[in-house]
């Protein structure tokens, strides 16, 4: 074991996954959680030490996916290898998994009794005050520069004007790789892991979501199509678990029509109420157009390229962080996903029949994000102002 780690408590898999267990059940606020985890894996549990946490934190930003879902997954992997990282990962993941796919069954079975419509009438509005405070935020770390910013206008034009945002993603790590080319790598400096994988060993994880989806084939063609469409939106969700949701937009609602943009908006509303990250409003997707095998074949699916990839990339990451064309390429693709949030911002907000009431109450849910006001307090006050605002 390296001298940076020599000192650590290494945990059974079965305490690793209870302790990540209980830390999905409390994980609101997104990447507000890298600091509770990183006081019980590090502070509480010494399981690795302040060096590995911050090259987790480093590598979880640049690999695509939701930055803490893959968090978990790299403290498995440093103290238990692969089953290490899909024991955290799993146990992590699973609290938001089962309380959205009983919401996802409520919502399908209630939604016409009139307190559910009222309700989501106003949830639909703090869903815009939500993504629009993502794209602000987002925007002020990412676009620092004319560069940054240009790449971000040009995607929201591109994708105003009907490109597909997954061509959009890949022009802007092109324009990325040419346009910050001078600024250099981060210089990060980070020890080295003591989990290498050896050539056979990285053929499992790697053939894992081709197996899944040729499996997925031949049993059923609508699951196949979920788990494709999923796969693909994580590969390209890089910068956190909101960039998924421009693509999940465009997938599900602009090409393939599985729903409209409200039905869509109750589902990331939903996903604010459940722990843990954004992109979980997969297993509401996956519900609505498979019921309860289509829920979870889309959180597998929606997890597993990102996933996959971390803990093919641990082994490499001096190598890769210190490339300036993977730097520079990953600027270009950050700054085109606050042109790809705000294009969403208004495709949301053109689905909202705003009155008086609405905007009142997308103001002060806005002014109370920029506040940082917990989230799930948030959600509950709009909640219980839009059954009685909204009645019909």
């Amino acid at each position: 074991m390296p001298p940076e780690q020599e000192n650590q408590i290494e945990p059974s898999l079965s305490v690793l996954f209870i302790c990540f267990v209980r830390l999905g059940l409390t994980a609101f606020g997104g990447p507000a959680m890298i600091a509770h985890i990183k006081h019980v894996i590090v502070q509480r549990h010494c399981w690795i030490g302040e060096p590995f946490f911050q090259r987790g934190v480093a590598l979880c930003q640049m690999v695509p996916g939701a930055t803490v879902m893959q968090l978990a997954a790299y403290i498995g992997y440093q103290v238990h290898g692969c089953r290490g990282a899909l024991t955290a990962f799993i146990g992590f993941g699973l609290p938001a998994f089962l309380l959205m796919l009983l919401l996802s069954a409520l919502y399908a079975s209630a939604q016409d009794l009139w307190w559910v419509t009222s309700l989501f009438k106003g949830l639909q509005v703090l869903v815009v005050a939500i993504v629009a405070h993502a794209a602000w935020t987002f925007g002020r770390a990412t676009t620092k520069g004319v560069r940054a910013a240009a790449i971000a206008v040009g995607s929201a034009l591109l994708l105003e004007a009907g490109a597909n945002p997954f061509a959009v993603i890949l022009l802007s790590a092109g324009a990325g790789a040419l346009l910050f080319r001078h600024q250099g790598a981060s210089g990060l400096s980070v020890p080295t892991s003591p989990s290498a994988m050896t050539r056979s060993t990285r053929a499992i994880p790697l053939a894992a979501p081709f197996a899944w989806a040729a499996l997925l084939y031949f049993i059923n063609q609508d699951l196949f199509r979920v788990a494709v469409l999923m796969m693909k939106i994580d590969l390209f969700a890089f910068g956190g678990g909101f960039a998924s949701l421009p693509l999940m937009f465009h997938e599900v609602v602009e090409v393939r029509g599985w729903m409209d943009s409200k039905t869509l908006m109750d589902g990331i509303a939903l996903g604010q109420i459940t722990p843990g990250p954004i992109v979980i409003t997969a297993a509401f997707v996956g519900y609505m157009v498979h019921q309860t095998a289509g829920s979870a074949v889309a959180t597998l699916s929606i997890f597993m390229p990102s996933l996959v990839i971390l803990v093919l990339t641990v082994p490499f990451f001096d190598r890769l962080s210190q490339a300036g064309v993977v730097q520079s390429a990953l600027k270009g693709i950050l700054a085109s996903f606050v042109g790809l949030l705000l294009f969403v911002t208004v495709k949301f907000t053109g689905a909202v029949p705003w009155d008086l009431a609405r905007i009142l109450l997308a103001t002060a849910a806005l002014i109370a994000l920029i506040r940082k006001v917990d989230l799930p307090l948030i959600v509950a006050v709009a909640g219980c102002l839009s059954v009685m605002l909204f009645r019909s």
